[in-house]
């Protein structure tokens, strides 16, 4: 009979991993993306987030799904389309006001982007072309601060009759630091699928924007608002930033590629410590701590959020996908 091994004085047992079962993973992200059928038909702008962002990924991840998600992404992206008005060039996001647009809209031209190139209406990817040269001429300071909602003229593009920040802290001096992870976010999405140098010339603007904000932390996770330093952080902007950053990078190259990337791994560290990151049941099943949804409207302050996660994991996939 072998020796008993003993186990060193002071030392930890090694500690027991639970390991997840990366089918029942599968089968649950498939049974919970089923349920977005539904919403195909929702006339509503965030329906590219909805379906692109799960469905997306099922395209990939679940081939013995791909005709049910490719039909109902294409569902989708005409009822996104049907928003568009083109007297102004923009989809609408909100029923109520003139022809209401907010900056998160750049997000689901990804979803029209995809339609139009697989069997979708062409109009798909010219409407996405519009709704983004349109955004980029007029949704930002001359700092390349982002406003959050503007309101249009429906019958003239080139007429805005108002300006508001509805999730921001004010409306001229600063920009919601989520609205600005939006604008790198999609903006560097939108030169990927078209090659635009407009594109790609403002999503490294509003990069610049938010890395050299004199409000910006030292960790990389901003404030809720570029406007409300010492207020709440806000880790889904963070992570929203952290994943265009990481695409943006490898379209800018040189050093100022390496910068975007530097930022972006400096945020991440930042998540994944355990100033933002979870630790056992903290939070439940999210993975990170402190995400701000609405502030003004007193909603989903300091608190775990759905898509931080996303955005999250997606930048972490990025990341390693480089280092490979």
């Amino acid at each position: 009979m072998p020796p008993r091994q003993h186990q060193a004085p002071n030392t930890r047992p090694p500690q027991v991993v639970k390991v997840v079962d990366l089918l029942d993973l599968k089968d649950a992200a498939i049974r919970y993306t089923d349920l977005l059928a539904k919403v195909t038909n929702s006339r509503q702008h965030d329906i590219g987030f909805m379906l692109y962002c799960p469905m997306g990924e099922g395209l990939r991840l679940a081939p013995e799904k791909r005709a049910d998600y490719a039909k109902w992404l294409q569902e989708g992206a005409a009822t996104l389309a049907s928003l568009y008005n083109p007297d102004v060039g923009l989809i609408r996001s909100w029923p109520w006001g003139n022809h209401l647009v907010i900056i998160d809209n750049m997000m689901n031209l990804e979803l029209l982007e995809w339609a139009a190139k697989n069997g979708g209406d062409a109009k798909y990817h010219d409407i996405a072309v519009s709704h983004a040269r349109k955004t980029d001429e007029n949704h930002f300071r001359a700092d390349g601060g982002t406003y959050h909602v503007l309101d249009y003229d429906p019958n003239n593009g080139d007429w805005v009759t108002a300006v508001y920040s509805k999730q921001g802290a004010n409306l001229v001096h600063s920009s919601w630091s989520r609205g600005q992870g939006w604008a790198i976010y999609g903006f560097t999405m939108m030169y990927r699928e078209t090659k635009d140098p407009r594109f790609l010339v403002r999503a490294m603007k509003s990069a610049d924007y938010a890395i050299d904000n004199p409000n910006m932390p030292a960790d990389g996770v901003p404030y809720w608002d570029f406007g409300a330093p010492g207020e709440e952080r806000d880790s889904s902007a963070a992570a929203v930033m952290a994943s265009g950053l990481l695409e943006l990078a490898d379209f800018v190259g040189g050093e100022k590629g390496a910068s975007y990337r530097a930022f972006a791994v400096k945020q991440l560290a930042s998540l994944a410590s355990s100033a933002y990151f979870s630790e056992g049941d903290e939070i439940g099943h999210f993975l990170l701590k402190h995400g701000v949804g609405h502030k003004p409207a007193h909603s989903e302050v300091d608190t775990p959020l759905d898509y931080g996660d996303y955005y999250f994991l997606e930048a972490l996939l990025r990341l390693r996908d480089k280092a490979r």
